[in-house]
């Protein structure tokens, strides 16, 4: 049997489906069929049941299903150990990312591990904080940047890179009006919110415990570029970065409310076993070097 013909195995095994199976392992569907039937073959043994629903495990693929991924596991070890013995770190590293590419230096990053690791490639998935978090405990991400107050997260390895001040913004127009002079007239105000998920969600829910209001429901951005542009545009008040508040102030476009300042930390995050397939190593290491080098916290 080959290695491919169980990364296939494994992959069927996850997804249920061929067609996402076949996205999984970079093929089609009846390249995958095709592999499936020929490692059946060789085992002797039936694999899956084709149902309605999709693929499912028999009794014999639970048993050999295990033995698969314990193989495929040695093989990559095997892998990682040539390359530590050739001196050599390579290999793709799949990053979340939640914020604007100059706030996370991205463009450094890139610099200088091509210059220590140039066979090490990073695939870069933007994405809301806990989102990523939870898609780095899965083993979907490898690892991410992330916005939170948390000092540790179970089962994560942190790296605290910098503080963020969070404020409130208020469209130019609306501040025009007339600034609010309390936490509770700010609350009344038409207001662009983020999802549970946002790492500013809870800077927001204690603005308005504050001002003893809820969250408003309503208009609502999944993004930092999306926020601000709302904003901007005159929907609502809106949680920003001060970083970016004050630079959309320069430019006319919002006022920063004086009253009210939270703040988050900006995090890299990986999980224990990510951290021992070297070029996420790598990636970490290069991180920890660049804002450590600003003699950030």
């Amino acid at each position: 049997m080959e290695i491919y013909q169980l990364k296939t195995f494994v992959a069927v095994a996850t997804e249920g489906n061929l067609t996402r199976a076949a996205e999984r392992v970079f093929t089609s569907a009846p390249a995958v069929s095709a592999q499936l039937k020929a490692l059946e073959e060789e085992l002797g043994v039936r694999l899956f049941d084709r149902t309605p629903r999709g693929m499912s495990l028999t009794l014999a693929g639970q048993r050999l299903l295990t033995d698969a991924q314990r193989t495929l596991a040695a093989a990559q070890a095997m892998q990682v150990a040539a390359a530590q013995i050739r001196g050599q770190v390579r290999g793709v590293v799949r990053m979340g990312t939640v914020s604007d590419p100059v706030a996370l230096r991205l463009g450094e990053v890139f610099v200088r591990l091509a210059e220590a690791h140039p066979q090490v490639a990073l695939q870069l998935r933007q994405g809301i904080s806990m989102n990523a978090i939870q898609a780095v405990r899965r083993g979907e991400l490898d690892c991410a940047w992330v916005l939170s107050e948390h000092e540790q997260l179970e089962g994560l390895d942190i790296l605290r890179l910098q503080p963020c001040q969070v404020v409130a913004a208020l469209p130019q127009r609306m501040a025009d009006s007339g600034m609010p002079d309390s936490l509770a007239a700010l609350a009344g105000l038409p207001w662009v919110a983020t999802p549970p998920e946002c790492g500013l969600r809870v800077q927001l829910e204690r603005l308005f415990a504050a001002a003893g209001a809820s969250v408003p429901g309503g208009l609502m951005a999944d993004s930092e570029g999306a926020l601000r542009s709302m904003v901007v545009s005159g929907l609502g008040v809106g949680l920003m970065r001060r970083d970016q508040a004050q630079a959309a102030e320069r430019e006319g476009h919002v006022r920063i409310y004086p009253g009210w300042e939270g703040q988050t930390w900006l995090c890299w995050v990986s999980s224990p076993e990510a951290l021992t397939i070297p070029a996420v190593a790598a990636v970490r290491d290069t991180v920890a070097a660049l804002w450590g080098s600003d003699g950030q916290p």
